[in-house]
């Protein structure tokens, strides 16, 4: 009777090594090994990511928000930062610091000035359909205007308008936001901010953008490089 007791004990230890092992699967990692994911994932990125997206690619149980804000802190004062574009997240250098990222030549890509229009009215008033852009704009807007900014992933459609014809509306992108240096179409500069800049005519504006041109086949235009660029110009 002994022998089958003791015979049973190192079988139930056995049992017992396996539930831990299994049971340790299913825990999250330590916050700062979190971190330090959350770091590598963002670190490898070329765009932004959302929480959502770094939560699928790391272990079960991992807290992705959690660890961005410690990441976000640990990164307060130095050369890259973790900033926040829309609703994702990304490493980007220091503004302060964004001279010595600066190349000698330059490459530049020139919109119309329509184009400029149609992107600041989508920016100010999103979502907006074709209709509401040519009616802020008092001209009609050529598909080839919105094809380009399209192209360029500065707009894309969002979510069709609950009116007559559901027409399709259109916002700006998360590309948009992270060329501007925005965090959300909420910290586009306001009026005042545009007039003190020297960017609008000190007139009464049809909307409440600059606007003006008479046609889509105006050829004034706004040069964007890959510095820093301004959104609108006279």
């Amino acid at each position: 009777m002994s022998d089958d007791i003791n015979a049973s004990e190192p079988e139930a230890e056995v049992v017992e090594q396996v539930v831990e092992q299994e049971e340790s699967l299913f825990e999250a990692p330590p916050v700062a090994e979190q971190e330090r994911m959350c770091e590598a994932i963002l670190f490898a990125s070329a765009e932004p990511v959302t929480v959502k997206e770094m939560n699928d690619r790391m272990p079960h149980g991992c807290d992705a928000a959690e660890a961005l804000v410690h990441l976000r802190k640990r990164y307060e004062g130095r050369g890259v930062h973790v900033v926040k574009v829309g609703d994702a997240w990304a490493m980007r250098t220091a503004a302060d610091l964004g001279f010595l990222m600066q190349k000698e030549t330059v490459e530049t890509r020139k919109l119309s000035r329509a184009a400029v229009e149609t992107l600041a009215i989508i920016a100010y008033h999103q979502p907006v359909t074709r209709a509401e852009i040519e009616e802020i704009r008092g001209v009609s807007v050529s598909r080839g205007t919105v094809d380009q900014l399209l192209e360029m992933e500065w707009i894309r459609f969002g979510r069709r308008k609950m009116t007559p014809g559901r027409p399709v509306t259109f916002v700006v992108t998360q590309s948009f936001l992270d060329h501007f240096g925005l965090s959300s179409p909420r910290d586009l500069p306001g009026l005042k901010e545009l007039r003190a800049a020297g960017l609008l005519e000190n007139r009464p504006p049809p909307g409440t953008i600059p606007l003006g041109v008479n046609s889509d086949e105006d050829d004034d235009g706004m040069v964007i490089d890959d510095g820093q660029s301004e959104m609108f110009e006279d």
